[in-house]
């Protein structure tokens, strides 16, 4: 893992910095890549919160969740409507603040050599999305006064196939993406 690898050598802080950094970026980039929904966009960011796990490790991809998530609280724009601070108190405010356990539990699963192959980080990857649901579903239940089968009807069904098939690219492109970071 990276953050193993990253503690041999001093240089090596600044390549978990810049992994943490990039992936920062690509949660914002991924973000913008979105099919307006209602009452939550279709986006790219559970893709890139599960790699973020899966390459970095669970503290690396906390941090970086953190990071994100954190600039938006700040009034950065980075989220899928440019809303800043407003998106973490409206429809997909669950969804953003699971991003962070799931970048944690994913990773940590995978750190922890139990998903050395394909198929168990994709198992790993599918935890990470049970995370995020779980964080989005009770937020919009909460945030609209709803019960749990109409907020599963409206926030998380559209997305289960689709949150399956990125957690199979996020499996698939993990040691590939590694190799971009050890350096």
């Amino acid at each position: 893992m990276l953050r193993v690898v990253a503690h041999e050598q001093s240089k090596q802080i600044w390549v978990r910095i810049a992994a943490i950094a990039v992936f920062v970026v690509l949660m914002a980039i991924s973000a913008k890549i979105s099919i307006p929904l209602e009452p939550v966009p279709f986006t790219l960011q559970v893709l890139v919160v599960l790699l973020s796990g899966m390459v970095l490790g669970w503290r690396d991809a906390l941090i970086a969740q953190v990071a994100y998530v954190g600039f938006i609280a700040l009034g950065a724009p980075i989220d899928a409507r440019g809303v800043g601070a407003a998106a973490l108190f409206g429809a997909t405010g669950g969804f953003l603040f699971g991003f962070m356990p799931a970048a944690a539990i994913t990773g940590f699963l995978v750190e922890r050599a139990t998903a050395k192959t394909l198929w168990l980080r994709w198992i790993a990857g599918l935890v990470g999305v049970v995370v995020i649901y779980i964080f989005g579903v009770s937020h919009y239940m909460l945030y609209k006064g709803v019960i749990f089968e109409e907020a599963f009807k409206l926030v998380l069904q559209p997305f289960i196939v689709l949150d399956m098939v990125k957690a199979i690219f996020a499996a698939g492109l993990t040691e590939s993406a590694r190799t971009l970071f050890k350096k």
